[in-house]
């Protein structure tokens, strides 16, 4: 067998980039992954992630682990292989790369595959777990949870400016979904507008006073979508709206504030929850705050979690995606000096 090359990371991120992986279409880059990684000698396992039935008919979709035949990993490597959309495509220049997912996260991939052959090759017990859905419901984290490795350690990768993460937002989603009438808008008695209900209750939900953690920050609510009514002359007769809130600690007070802001105006329903996470510093290291949500939660069974990437989450998820050169290659040096310092 041939000794492999040095992996170049910018190429490597290059090569995935080139393959568009919105969420629920991550089988491409799924296999482009599992061969690529067993053609480096790596024992690769393709474990499937179902389609939920809002995306019935794209395909098949899976997570890729990582490791050596017959041995259990001390510390995983993990990121995520899905995008945001849309799609866009790779660029470069001489100081950054461009694109989606240059930073959130198939450079993240990049510079974990690269650290994890160096530190195997230094004779660690290494293994890397790449994940389908974390942009929407973390639906592969959740199956992959089923089937741990057994490592004592999981660093998970997501743009955190290179900083070790101290603390991780969690995520509560709601729906509120309100109910009325429908009238000519002349007429406004003889209708009930579901519109106007929601209105309300999304005024009042502006105005709530949520839980604050002293040195994480405070919860943040968004109303990220509306949807209702059929035109302007109509009284709607069905209204409703997507609401994200940013934890710092336990839901139950937030859902408790959301139950109240609607009132019997709506009706609320919780979609999604996942918990506010702390985590450990490393001696050495700069740390930050993540004030996003991550698969870790849904990782429990991988060992104790860090979190640490390159790029910038101001830039993931808009148009302006992009990651200098020099800080994906910081990144590998900085993933093999923390294993090694988790591992010593």
């Amino acid at each position: 067998m041939h000794e492999l090359l040095p992996l170049d990371p910018v190429r490597f991120t290059r090569e995935l980039c080139e393959i568009e992986s919105t969420t629920y279409n991550e089988g491409q880059v799924g296999d482009f992954l599992a061969d690529f990684l067993a053609a480096r000698g790596w024992t690769v396992e393709k474990m499937p992630v179902p389609q939920p039935e809002e995306s019935a008919g794209k395909g098949a979709r899976w997570n890729v682990y990582a490791g050596v035949q017959g041995q259990t990993p001390d510390l995983v490597f993990s990121t995520h292989m899905d995008t945001v959309p849309p799609y866009i495509p790779f660029s470069e220049d001489a100081a950054f790369i461009y694109g989606r997912g240059v930073s959130d996260a198939k450079g993240i991939i990049a510079a974990q595959v690269a650290a994890a052959e160096a530190l195997k090759a230094a004779g660690f017990r290494i293994g890397l777990l790449f994940v389908s859905g974390e942009e929407r419901d973390s639906a592969g984290a959740k199956v992959a949870n089923e089937s741990p490795k057994g490592s004592r350690f999981l660093i998970n990768g997501e743009p955190t400016d290179n900083c070790l993460a101290l603390a991780s937002k969690g995520s509560l989603r709601a729906v509120f979904k309100a109910s009325g009438k429908m009238a000519h808008s002349a007429y406004p008695e003889l209708g009930d507008s579901a519109v106007h209900k929601l209105v309300e209750v999304l005024a009042r939900l502006l105005k709530l006073d949520l839980p604050v953690t002293e040195d994480v920050g405070p919860s943040t609510l968004n109303i990220g979508q509306i949807h209702g009514g059929h035109a302007p002359n109509v009284i709607a007769d069905r209204a409703e709206a997507q609401v994200l809130v940013r934890l710092v600690g336990d839901s139950e007070p937030v859902r408790a504030a959301l139950i109240e802001a609607a009132g019997d105006r709506v009706e609320v329903d919780f979609t999604l929850e996942i918990p506010f996470v702390r985590m450990r510093a490393v001696d050495g290291l700069p740390t930050m705050i993540a004030k996003f949500t991550t698969d870790i939660p849904q990782l429990s069974n991988w060992g104790e979690p860090l979190l640490l990437g390159p790029g910038s989450i101001h830039v993931a998820h808009t148009p302006y995606e992009k990651l200098a050169k020099k800080e994906l290659k910081e990144a590998i040096e900085l993933y093999i000096r923390v294993a090694k310092q988790l591992l010593a």
